[in-house]
């Protein structure tokens, strides 16, 4: 894939305009961006969809105050308008110059192995073919398989006043197995749905066919799940189903922006210890092919490993450059947006909770009555609160350090804070999850991951 870039001066013509009227910053963020999906339907193709999106959008900052446009259109003319009715947005006198314009390199690369663009729709078709021929192959009691491909080749170029000139390469592929079992009138449904920033080499270590049995597997255990209990217990969160709750109920809580607002729970809380002394919790967009990694974030911060909890103690917030300056923190390289249309605003990347020094057997075998939770579902948050409610999809009740039987109709109810604070074991052990993150009407990819978590208290909300 060939890199996205401009004429240093055209670059710097764009960038003039937008300072004219008084702007202390200007920068420009321009894409091209290749994307392919396709749906399998229980044995039928319905969707095969190819997207093509190119354009770039101007931002000028004067004090705390924004203005953006955009074009898809990446003519110097079309640029320069574009720039010229950002700066509209903030009228004043001109005064701030461009800097010269000097090539940085991406800190971290993550160039695929094997190219998804090498696989034409027939390699594509195949694939997901072999992920729904594993899951069907589960049993009789698997009654709907549906595998979803997709993959994202995006070339990034980044300019703005101060100098930064750089160009970002960025590929991600994943593959989603959802599966619906039956017996009698019970109807239970698995996923799994693994993805990263790589090529086609993600199935070396997630092969279709694992994909789609895991699916499969998941919703014919729960036909045999009874109705979740409704109290206090103790829960232990499986390797990577516990990111999911961290990221909600704590890690948007940390991000700038809503800090900034006095919404969030964390507001002001830097350098007290909100956890238990077990726990290290981190945002980092470094990861080797993490499905939320990238070289720069799109401000052009370069990449960077963010301590948010360390043991226990809150030590930093995922800022962007405006809100690191209104909360005078450094920048954390933070600001992501979903395209070129969007202004950047913080948002988690790779957000993990790190693992400690117990064994995963040994945490399990300690729980004498409680709930061994393998996949959060959804839920709600409220970050000013912390308040979350999630729903576990797939669960097990714990009877004397054994799992008894498989639950349903289970869901998580607290806050982020106490959480914290009741986590009195992790294992040895780690494992990652992927998930598409939203806010503010912006969707971009985010990683999970934790080791074997147990929380000693929670509530679980179930309908036994």
């Amino acid at each position: 894939m060939s890199e996205l870039t401009l004429d240093d001066a055209d670059v710097r013509a764009v960038l003039q305009a937008a300072l004219s009227t008084g702007g202390d910053f200007a920068e420009i963020y321009a894409e091209d961006k290749v994307s392919r999906a396709l749906r399998l339907d229980d044995g039928r193709v319905e969707d095969v969809i190819s997207g093509l999106d190119r354009g770039a959008g101007i931002r000028v900052i004067q004090g705390r105050r924004t203005a953006y446009a955009y074009t898809n259109v990446l003519t110097r003319a079309a640029l320069v308008d574009a720039a010229k009715a950002a700066a509209a947005g903030l009228p004043g006198e001109a005064g701030t110059q461009v800097a010269d314009l000097t090539d940085r390199r991406p800190p971290l690369e993550h160039p695929p192995a094997r190219d998804p663009l090498a696989v034409d729709q027939h390699g594509l078709v195949a694939i997901v073919q072999r992920a729904e021929e594993a899951a069907r192959a589960v049993g009789p009691e698997v009654r709907q398989v549906t595998i979803m491909y997709s993959d994202v080749r995006q070339s990034v170029f980044l300019a703005n006043s101060e100098g930064h000139r750089s160009t970002e390469q960025r590929v991600r592929t994943r593959l989603v197995g959802q599966a619906v079992a039956a017996r009698g009138d019970v109807i239970q449904t698995g996923f799994e749905g693994p993805g990263a920033s790589q090529g086609h080499e993600l199935f070396d270590t997630h092969s279709p066919e694992r994909i789609g049995r895991l699916a499969a597997e998941r919703a014919v255990t729960m036909l045999d799940s009874r109705p979740a209990p409704s109290g206090e217990f103790t829960v232990v969160l499986a390797p990577g189903s516990g990111g999911v709750l961290f990221h909600e109920a704590c890690g948007h809580g940390m991000e700038a922006d809503i800090v900034a607002k006095g919404a969030s729970v964390y507001a002001g809380k830097r350098g007290q210890k909100l956890g238990t002394a077990l726990l290290t919790g981190v945002d980092d967009a470094t990861v080797p092919g993490g499905w939320g990694s990238f070289g720069f974030d799109d401000e052009g911060t370069p990449a960077q490993r963010t301590v948010l909890f360390e043991q226990g103690v809150c030590t930093d917030y995922m800022s962007d450059r405006l809100r690191a300056a209104e909360l005078g923190i450094a920048r954390s390289g933070n600001a992501r947006r979903q395209g070129y249309a969007n202004l950047p605003i913080p948002r988690m990347t790779n957000s993990y909770i790190l693992p400690g020094a117990d064994d995963p057997a040994e945490i399990l075998r300690s729980v004498k009555r409680g709930v061994w939770c393998e996949s959060l579902g959804g839920g709600q948050v409220d970050p000013a609160s912390g308040d979350f409610v999630f729903g576990i999809a797939v669960a097990h009740w714990v009877e004397n350090g054994e799992l008894a039987y498989p639950i349903r109709g289970a869901n998580l109810v607290g806050d982020g804070p106490t959480v914290l604070a009741r986590i009195d074991a992790l294992g040895t052990d780690f494992d990652i999850r992927q998930g598409v993150c939203g806010k503010d009407g912006q969707n971009v990819p985010a990683g999970l991951g934790n080791p074997t978590v147990r929380i000693d208290r929670i509530t679980i909300g179930g309908t036994a």
